[in-house]
């Protein structure tokens, strides 16, 4: 295959793009018109709804009900700020690439790959999480949990995606529908019982700053990000969804903050009258905590209680088989581009990336088998922190270097909104160090093979005429016309 020397562009120093025949893009294709921006709505609450029903309690163990309060009115602040800021860039680069195309487009195939691949750190890593916590919900339910449901559950949803991405997303609608009707059940049955002394049960520690609204001090407020995290985590994914909507420049900007909006008033009432009716230390260490909060509030099991055990297992699946489809669309362009293996993007009659789908579940499962969630969330939010650093930081490059450039949507406070955003993402990514620093230390040293990959090998091999390569070309046609 000819290989054509990059252009003069500086930022596509050192790479080199092969053209390809029009048949490899014939067989990687994705269904067009898949989504309007309803169902997009829907795709963002079900990337996250699963945070709702397990995993932010363990930032109560970190920074005290008061510590998580505070984190998660920060992390709720980086969120709506991104999603402005995203809405923006989705608007005018609609491709299956999302933030990678993003940060292709203002850094180029380096910066397009740094971000794609934390991206795709964060999607491998949070169903693995999500399944440990399906197991928790399966063992109190049906009394069996462990690798037989982690498996079950990746072979079945996967299965479902091969079968084609409308299908899939109406599925995931229904699914988060039901289990946000099960959220509601918990919030009416828990408020009768709140009582504010319950949210400030943790015993107060010797750590500076302490007290009963911050048991584990100053400190503890930072501990507790990566947890808050969880209310919203991969909520920024609805742009990945590009190339399968109906009318991307429209249906993008209103999923992503009708999303985030439905997101943050679960966040306020779950963290509020969860701990508030149950107490805030029994909590800290569950797998399970709403089903346990409403049993601790009424003193054993209710039908309430078992309706949202079972209910809340849709809640998860959601969060499951969204997420698995975004990692399969992160990884469908960064191979199509050439930045991974090609053959991850290969897609079957039903349009669906089968490779793309398979591999990456492969790896989930393998890492469900430690049972420990909340130690892959941490993973999880290293790649997402990351990620939102660059794609951030991509928002005002592109709005300082190419003004002119059709904005569709235009960011509310602009670089002023995804400056806020950037500011605090850098205090997130360094919070997973405070939690456990071997953990992200690990995920570090993956991000830093995946680098090396693309340093030593694939940055030779980029493909010419993909959707993010035909944009970054004709900015840079533009802007040589200037």
């Amino acid at each position: 295959m000819p290989i054509e020397q990059s252009g003069h562009a500086p930022e596509n120093a050192g790479v080199d793009f092969e053209k390809v025949g029009e048949d490899y893009f014939q067989h990687r294709q994705l269904k067009k018109g898949a989504a309007g921006w309803v169902l997009l709505v829907g795709l963002g609450v079900a990337y996250v709804i699963s945070g709702d029903y397990a995993g932010w309690n363990f930032g109560l163990a970190q920074g005290g009900w008061g510590g998580m309060f505070i984190a998660t009115l920060l992390m709720a602040t980086m969120y709506l700020c991104m999603c402005f800021s995203l809405a923006e860039l989705s608007s005018m680069i609609p491709t299956a690439g999302g933030g990678y195309g993003f940060a292709r487009s203002a850094f180029g195939p380096w910066g397009g790959f740094l971000t794609g691949t934390a991206i795709l750190i964060e999607y491998a890593i949070a169903p693995a999480a999500i399944a440990c916590f399906i197991g928790a919900y399966c063992e109190s339910l049906f009394g069996i949990g462990g690798w037989m449901i982690y498996l079950l559950f990746y072979v079945v949803f996967i299965a479902i995606h091969i079968l084609g991405a409308g299908e899939a997303l109406k599925l995931m609608f229904v699914i988060t529908a039901v289990a946000a009707l099960a959220l509601a059940v918990f919030i009416v049955a828990m408020v009768p019982h709140f009582d504010a002394a319950n949210l400030f049960d943790i015993p107060v520690t010797e750590a500076t700053g302490a007290s009963s609204f911050l048991p584990f001090g100053y400190v503890g407020i930072w501990a507790a990000l990566p947890y808050a995290i969880w209310f919203f985590l991969a909520v920024e994914g609805v742009p990945l969804a590009a190339e399968e909507t109906k009318d991307p420049k429209r249906d993008l900007p209103r999923g992503l903050i009708g999303a985030m909006l439905v997101l943050l008033a679960l966040a306020a009432l779950i963290l509020i009258v969860g701990p508030g009716a149950a107490g805030a230390q029994s909590l800290i260490s569950s797998g399970n905590p709403l089903v346990e909060a409403l049993e601790s509030a009424y003193q054993g099991a209710t039908w309430m209680s078992q309706f949202v055990n079972l209910v809340g297992l849709a809640g998860l699946i959601a969060s499951f088989f969204s997420i698995i489809y975004a990692y399969s669309r992160q990884i469908f362009a960064l191979s199509r581009a050439g930045y991974l293996p090609r053959g991850l993007s290969l897609t079957n009659k039903n349009k669906a990336p089968v490779l793309a789908l398979i591999v990456p579940g492969i790896i989930g499962f393998a890492l469900s088998l430690s049972n420990q969630g909340d130690l892959l969330i941490l993973v999880a939010v290293f790649g997402a922190t990351i990620s939102y650093v660059l794609m951030m930081a991509s928002h005002i490059a592109l709005r300082v270097r190419r003004p002119d450039l059709p904005r569709p949507y235009r960011t509310p406070g602009g670089v002023m909104t995804s400056g806020i955003a950037l500011v605090l993402a850098c205090v997130a990514v360094i919070a997973g160090f405070l939690v456990d620093p071997r953990v992200v230390i690990g995920a570090a040293v993956i991000y830093a093979v995946l680098i090396a990959y693309f340093a030593l090998y694939s940055r030779h091999h980029l493909v010419s005429g993909t959707p993010e390569e035909e944009f970054a070309a004709i900015q840079a046609a533009e802007q040589d016309l200037h």
